[in-house]
């Protein structure tokens, strides 16, 4: 009886089985002294993203992914198949997983305070309007998401 009680508690503990499923990957590169960029990757674990990061800077990886330089930011990320430069939010990454548009992917071009991973204590809660980008395979955007 003790067994099958052990048993039951067990499971009623267990992680549901859907939940055991691999969280998105997203490959990072970043320059290794950046601590906006560490703070990004953290609001990406929070939201159930998992992370691997390259400290060896990504101006190469913004290219290889065909980003534009004028959209560029402090880190490039690369998740199904989909280039992530800047402070994407971690709900607009998922978004863009689940709906699977015709792109090159996301961009927050610079670094806009109140984005994730410059919305620290920092910036004194400090917040500007900044628009998440679509990136066409044309290097042309349109705006995915706007934050005011």
């Amino acid at each position: 009886m003790q067994r099958r009680n052990l048993l039951l508690a067990l499971a009623s503990t267990a992680v549901p089985f859907t939940a055991m499923a691999a969280a998105p990957m997203v490959e990072i590169w970043k320059d290794p002294n950046c601590g906006c960029c560490q703070d990004w990757v953290k609001h990406l674990n929070k939201s159930g993203l998992a992370t691997r990061v390259h400290d060896e800077g990504n101006a190469a990886a913004r290219t290889r992914l065909g980003v534009p330089a004028k959209l560029g930011s402090c880190h490039t990320g690369l998740v199904g198949g989909y280039a992530i430069e800047g402070h994407v939010p971690a709900r607009e990454v998922q978004r863009l997983l689940k709906e699977k548009p015709k792109a090159v992917g996301l961009a927050v071009p610079g670094m806009p305070v109140g984005s994730p991973g410059m919305d620290g204590p920092a910036y004194g809660d400090q917040r500007d309007p900044y628009d998440v980008l679509l990136v066409l395979a044309d290097g042309s955007t349109r705006i995915y998401q706007s934050y005011r």
